[in-house]
């Protein structure tokens, strides 16, 4: 368990971690936005994950394409 002396020693390391999850997060949604990936959006916004998922997002799954499928005329 966590003690109040552990909190308090390490408080600036809580501070950082929370600062760049909110930036990764920030970034994520902004990227999902401007895709239009709306399952994206709703799951970074939701899930709180310590900046692992905005991770993945931003530097793998943003980068790959869906498959387009080609419309028959």
């Amino acid at each position: 368990m966590i003690n109040e002396q552990f909190l308090n020693d390490n408080f600036w390391l809580f501070v950082i971690i929370f600062v760049v999850d909110y930036v990764l997060k920030a970034i994520a949604l902004w990227i999902a936005a401007r895709k239009g990936s709306k399952v994206w959006f709703v799951m970074l916004l939701i899930l709180n994950t310590l900046g692992i998922l905005p991770l993945f997002y931003i530097f793998y799954f943003s980068k790959h394409e869906p498959a387009k499928i080609k419309s028959v005329e």
